[in-house]
C-alpha cells in the first residue's frame, strides 16, 4: 500500500510517503510558510521514491482541529491531488495524530490530549490504544475552556501544546487522574500516513467531495449585528 500524507494544521509543517510500512518524513516547524515548504516536501518524496501521485493507493491529511489557514492549506492540496489522480482520502484527526506518537513512544494506554486553540480555549480528546496498537476516540473531540474538560473517569497521559499553555488548569483539573504530561508533541504526517493507511484497510476513505476538513470551533467571530448588540447592551 502506497499512501501519501500531509499535515498543516499548526506550527508544523509535514508530509510523509507510506510504503508497505515504511515511511519516509519531511518536517519542519515553521509558522506562516506552509505554503512555500509543503509543495517541494510532496515533490522530494515522490521523486525519491520514483512515484507518480496516478500509482499511489490513497491519500491522508492532518483535517483538524488546528488553525484555520493551516487546516485549509491541508485540504485544498489533498484535493487537488485526489482529484487529478482520482484517489480516495482518509481524514485524519490531529489530535489522534498526536495520541499515536505518544502511543509508540511510550507504554501509557490512555492519553488526554490538549491543543492550544487560542481564544482561552484548547481542543481536547481521550484516546486509547485500541488492540491493534492504534489511538481510539474515547468519547468526543471538543473545543472548551481548560477547566471545562472531562477525564470520562479514566486515568492517563496528558500531550500537547494545551499542557504548555494551561499546565496549572489541567493538573487541577484531572488530579489524581494524571500520571504526567508531555507538552512537547506536535503533529506529523508520518502518524497521519500510518493511520491513513488503517483507515484505508479498514474502510474509512472518503471521496474527494467528503475530504472535508473539522474546525470543531463553529464560530470564532460575531457577525456585525452582534457586534452593534453587544455594544449597545455596554
Amino acid at each position: 500500500m502506497k499512501i501519501l500524507a500531509v499535515d498543516t494544521a499548526t506550527e508544523a509543517c509535514s508530509a510523509a510517503l507510506y510504503i508497505d510500512g515504511e515511511i519516509q518524513e519531511r518536517f519542519q516547524l515553521a509558522p506562516r510558510i506552509h505554503t512555500q515548504l509543503v509543495l517541494p516536501m510532496i515533490d522530494e518524496l515522490m521523486a525519491d521514491a520514483g512515484l507518480r501521485p496516478q500509482q499511489l493507493d490513497g491519500l491522508a491529511f492532518g483535517c483538524g482541529p488546528g488553525s484555520f489557514t493551516g487546516i485549509r492549506i491541508a485540504t485544498g492540496i489533498i484535493q487537488g491531488i485526489a482529484y487529478g489522480a482520482d484517489l480516495p482520502v482518509v481524514r485524519v484527526s490531529t489530535l489522534a495524530a498526536i495520541s499515536q506518537a505518544c502511543l509508540q513512544k511510550t507504554t501509557h494506554d490512555t492519553i488526554f490530549t490538549a491543543v492550544d486553540a487560542r481564544m482561552n480555549e484548547i481542543y481536547w480528546a481521550v484516546y486509547q490504544r485500541d488492540a491493534e496498537g492504534y489511538a481510539q476516540l474515547i468519547g468526543k473531540e471538543v473545543v472548551q475552556p481548560a477547566n471545562e474538560i472531562d477525564a470520562l473517569g479514566l486515568s492517563g497521559y496528558g500531550i500537547g501544546s494545551g499542557w504548555l499553555s494551561y499546565e496549572q488548569i489541567l493538573k487541577e483539573r484531572l488530579a489524581e487522574q494524571l500520571q504526567g504530561f508531555d507538552a512537547e508533541y506536535l503533529p506529523h504526517s508520518r502518524e497521519i500516513a500510518l493511520l491513513g493507511a488503517v483507515g484505508m484497510q479498514r474502510g474509512l476513505d472518503v471521496s474527494v467531495g467528503e475530504a472535508m476538513p473539522v474546525y470543531l470551533r463553529d464560530k470564532v467571530a460575531k457577525t456585525t449585528a452582534e457586534r452593534v448588540l453587544s455594544k449597545k447592551e455596554v
